[in-house]
């Protein structure tokens, strides 16, 4: 095959997209030249949306929105090509059986996918429509059994029970999506239907194989905890055995990178519970729906309005775009009232009901923070994308302007500083964790020895407080202000002290702590030691052993997905980002259960993040379509 020719090689617009994305688009021309230059510019805006989380390119937004798809300036958008969507149809590189890009669609909704994220979304929707035919599982569902575990509240007499609504769909069906904000019931309602499915099974079977997941290790870490708590509340004749302690995804399902769908080995089990699953990217939800079989319940929980994978796909929410209007069949409501006695009817629909909306369920009342708290009005108010209230609702947020000021009764305010560091932003970092310092200082005095109560104790109350990031790098990103705080708290110089918290940035087999676990180093008989909580108990760690470890005093809102403080401090950056987003701001603002800071310099770049939505492209919403 003849050289490209260099001329042809030139990026020709492409500067917006990164090196790799314009690297493959020369590699496809060497490989099968074509003289013209849009197929170029398609395959490299392929490659581009791909690392931005896309599975694929959509080329009716590209052509109706371009800005709005590619994240790009006006400037940069007037580069690309004319007629740049109408040359998809003579596009040599998604011809063929092995063709690398893939054309899917009709028109005018056409997609252009690189082959690999084709065939994992392929996987994904064939997986999921295998699991909606499968008969539903009447005999799972006990009436008296139901009632007794969703006892009738007087108080919450006029409010559907979407809990008990959401346990008997999970036990009729191989496939069941609970989604919810934070505090709306997720996990209870899980243990109330491990309950429900495990009286059955002892009537019959005898047996009930669970296997619980998530896809972090705080992530799973939490979700074993929240079990146990639950598991206390059950009804005495209901009562169950705690399940194994949940794996992560990886090692739930034995992931290998480059291994074929085909290995994936299959699970033997009879429920399947995957908390967190709006964390989960395409591919591993290809790999999960593979491993678990048919004759298995998979019941998948996160919050569809939370931010999405870091990889390529928004799986879950994709799949609940249409669950807060529930769209349940005729049949679907008349069962739901059979059995829970919950009146779903103005959930219901008279249009041609989607498959997938009845094997769905959206939980709607928060017990983390009531609609009308300050956290709720705000997370309620970002995650509609309504300006007006969120401007109302900052004016009316008090404002820390010194470090004389005392705590406000409200359970939002917000820190108004142009630079850091700043004394005010120091003062109110120092009262967030005071009493953990004050529980602290006896381990920093020499010859201290840490217990493993101590540490427990230290590690919970780290907890109450977490500073949260938008950005990692900048002047207002998780690495500044680690070390501000790190100055702030008097660590001196030494890379590991006393009190140091750190958080691993990859999955360690060898020690069996993974990627999010979270850990204080406390000074031992032995000298210094980094403590984790495993199953209830303190583990200790040698610091050295801990290659890939960073320091947290502040994490970004992407690695706090799984977790909850009683006091959040949100740091936005000054200068809008690509990166701020409704998502993310919702998200970091949920992770707070009784106080929450805001930390901003621009009440326009709250705004802007307010009204910029994470759309990510992909045809899993087609399954929300299907009869």
């Amino acid at each position: 095959m003849s050289k490209p020719n260099p001329t042809a090689m030139k990026p020709l617009g492409l500067e917006a997209c990164t090196a790799l994305d314009r690297a493959f688009a020369d590699f496809l021309q060497a490989q099968e030249p074509t003289p013209d230059p849009r197929h170029r510019w398609l395959a490299a805006l392929t490659s581009y949306q791909m690392g931005r989380g896309h599975t694929c390119l959509d080329l009716r937004a590209l052509q109706e929105q371009p800005a709005v798809l590619l994240g790009w300036t006006a400037a940069q958008v007037q580069v690309l090509p004319a007629d740049l969507c109408a040359a998809a149809a003579s596009l040599p590189w998604c011809m063929g059986a092995g063709s690398p890009l893939v054309l899917s669609g009709q028109a005018p909704q056409l997609r252009l996918y690189l082959r690999r994220a084709y065939q994992a979304e392929h996987n994904v929707m064939q997986a999921l429509r295998r699991r909606m035919a499968q008969p539903l599982l009447e005999t799972g569902v006990s009436v008296a059994h139901l009632n007794a575990l969703f006892p009738p509240d007087p108080e919450q007499a006029e409010r559907i029970d979407w809990q008990k609504v959401a346990c008997a769909l999970a036990a009729r069906s191989s496939l069941t999506l609970i989604t919810g904000g934070p505090g709306t019931g997720k996990t209870t309602t899980v243990v109330r239907l491990l309950a429900l499915l495990t009286a059955q099974a002892r009537a019959q079977t005898g047996t009930l194989r669970i296997r619980l997941a998530a896809p972090t290790g705080k992530a799973a870490s939490r979700l074993g905890e929240s079990i146990q708590s639950a598991i206390g509340q059950l009804p005495h004749d209901l009562r169950i055995e705690p399940p194994a302690a949940p794996d992560t995804l990886h090692r739930l399902l034995q992931f290998t990178p480059d291994a074929p769908l085909r290995e994936v080995p299959e699970l033997a089990c009879d429920v399947v519970v995957v908390d967190e699953a709006s964390m989960i990217d395409l591919e591993m939800m290809a790999r999960l729906l593979a491993a678990v079989p048919l004759s298995a319940r998979l019941i998948l929980l996160g919050d569809k309005d939370q931010l999405a994978s870091v990889e390529a796909g928004a799986v879950m929410g994709q799949l609940c775009e249409g669950a807060a209007s529930g769209g349940y069949n005729q049949e679907t409501v008349a069962w739901i009232q059979a059995h829970t006695g919950q009146l779903v009817r103005d959930w219901g629909t008279t249009s041609a009901p989607q498959a997938l909306a009845q094997h769905t369920v959206m939980l709607r009342h928060s017990r983390r923070f009531a609609a009308d708290s300050g956290i709720g009005q705000w997370a309620q108010a970002v995650n509609a994308g309504d300006a007006p209230t969120v401007k109302a609702l900052w004016t009316q947020c008090p404002a820390v302007t010194s470090t004389q000021d005392a705590l406000f009764p409200a359970d939002v305010d917000h820190i108004p500083v142009q630079r850091l560091p700043h004394p005010a932003v120091a003062h109110a970092v120092k009262q967030g964790w005071a009493r953990w310092l004050e529980m602290l200082q006896p381990l920093r005095l020499a010859q201290a020895v840490c217990s493993d109560a101590q540490a427990r104790q230290l590690i919970d109350c780290f907890a109450d407080f977490q500073v949260l990031c938008a950005l990692r790098s900048g002047p207002w990103g998780v690495e500044n202000l680690n070390l501000c705080i790190s100055r702030w708290l008097g660590c001196g110089q030494e890379t590991w002290y006393s009190g140091r918290p750190v958080m691993l940035t990859r999955n360690d087999p060898n020690l069996k702590l993974m990627n999010g676990d979270v850990g204080l180093c406390l000074p031992t008989a032995n000298g210094l030691r980094v403590a984790f909580v495993q199953a209830g108990r303190i583990r200790w760690v040698l610091p050295s052993r801990l290659d890939a470890v960073e320091t947290v005093w502040a994490m970004t809102v992407h690695k706090s997905q799984g977790s909850e403080f009683s006091h959040v401090m949100l740091v936005l950056p000054d200068t809008p980002s690509p990166v701020l987003t409704r998502e993310l701001i919702y998200t970091g603002i949920t992770r707070a259960k009784k106080r929450l800071t805001l930390l901003l310099a621009s009440q326009s770049v709250l705004l802007q993040a307010t009204a910029t939505r994470v759309l990510r492209s992909g045809g899993l919403s087609e399954l929300t379509q299907e009869n």
